[in-house]
């Protein structure tokens, strides 16, 4: 455990929310991306954990290779797999995509990966716009495009799960383009809904601030570009709104992310699970 409130503590396998699908087998696949560290690891972590037959995907080849250190220690169930790529790349979304059919058939998709920028729109450097567009909003689009046919495959079940934020519901200033890739990632989550004919089904999941690196990693240039303190960063614009004062383990994050693809949430369907300890919707 730490002191420092942006930190989760160490992850224990009785963690993990354990359900039971009859979808939650080694010959299905779920492909993670993002899996190197924060939430994207912690799903990763927790669908393995579920019997999951499991395809870690980042650009980080170390990330990916501390996650399957993670699972081996924890002795966890299922398995995990990691295919490095560049979600910024065609060649190498279709490779992952190919790789992971090759373990199973891909059932789950978990698009996770993301990246952030604090700057004010008058700043606000284009070509860091572009990359977070192709990362975070064309790559899901992609990677969705390609696993629908396996997904559609069998029977037919399959469920695609995106990493929105309480920035999808309402913005915050100095992160113009993060604003418009999570309002956007809702608009893609109801497009596959309304494509998958209540077979393929898609959600999305909306948090507050989670302890990963890329919460820790924007303190510093919040406070620059607000003129504040790192504590008052936390304090003030992170858990100010909140009503719950906490910031989410990435392993909580996971355990929704179990729950959304398992036959528990058969009736969520183009849906926004708003986990936010009271920040958007109290005052």
């Amino acid at each position: 455990m730490t002191d420092d409130p942006t930190q989760p503590p160490e992850l224990e396998a009785e963690d993990i929310l354990v359900l039971d699908d009859p979808y939650f087998t080694s010959e299905n696949v779920a492909l993670v991306t993002g899996g190197a560290s924060g939430i994207g690891r912690a799903t990763a972590l927790a669908l393995a954990h579920n019997g999951l037959t499991v395809v870690a995907t980042d650009i980080d080849e170390d990330g990916l290779d501390r996650t399957v250190e993670n699972h081996t220690e924890l002795d966890l169930d299922g398995a995990i797999h990691t295919v490095a790529g560049d979600l910024t790349d065609d060649d190498d979304i279709e490779t992952v995509v190919e790789q992971a059919a090759e373990l199973g058939r891909i059932t789950f998709l978990a698009n996770i990966a993301g990246l952030q920028t604090v700057a004010p729109i008058e700043e606000f450097p284009m070509e860091q716009y572009d990359l977070m567009q192709e990362a975070m909003l064309r790559a899901p689009l992609a990677l969705t495009k390609q696993c629908l046919p396996h997904m559609r495959a069998g029977d037919g079940v399959g469920a695609v799960g995106n990493m929105c934020s309480i920035h999808g519901h309402y913005v915050t200033r100095d992160k113009v383009a993060y604003n418009m890739m999570k309002f956007g990632l809702r608009g893609l989550t109801q497009s596959i809904a309304a494509e998958g004919d209540g077979d393929v089904r898609a959600f999305s999941f909306s948090t507050a601030y989670v302890k990963t690196p890329l919460v820790t990693n924007q303190i510093e240039d919040t406070a620059e570009s607000r003129d504040i303190s790192e504590e008052a960063v936390v304090e003030d614009v992170m858990l100010g709104e909140a009503r719950i004062k906490e910031m989410m383990d990435p392993v909580e994050v996971g355990n929704v992310f179990a729950m959304g693809f398992s036959q528990h949430a058969r009736h969520l369907d183009g849906g926004d699970l708003l986990f936010d300890g009271g920040y958007t919707l109290t005052y």
